[in-house]
């Protein structure tokens, strides 16, 4: 745990299990919300058949990350979540999106 709170920059045990909270919420929230936005759509698994699990994720993605900074803003840790996911958004190619 403690290479973890080095790396994310987190001091003590305390916030590290708040974070941990988030997270956990945050991937039970969106994963619980995707299925009525798919049912919004019209995506259902008899009409993609295989592909509906992969469509799914795919909208799941954006749910989770406004969830993650809004859920974490909620639980104190705004900053933490915002680099977070900054840092994240710019690994997968989307670093256009943020002015440094």
């Amino acid at each position: 745990m403690n290479k973890l709170k080095q790396r994310w920059g987190i001091t003590s045990n305390f916030q590290l299990i708040i974070i941990f909270i988030v997270f956990a919420v945050t991937g039970s929230s969106s994963a619980w919300l995707s299925k009525p936005f798919c049912e919004w759509l019209g995506v259902t698994k008899e009409d993609f058949g295989g592909w509906f699990t992969l469509i799914r994720l795919i909208i799941i993605f954006p749910i989770y990350q406004v969830l993650l900074v809004a859920i974490g803003t909620l639980f104190g840790q705004f900053q933490f979540f915002w680099k977070f996911e900054k840092k994240m958004l710019k690994s997968m190619g989307l670093g256009f999106l943020f002015k440094d």
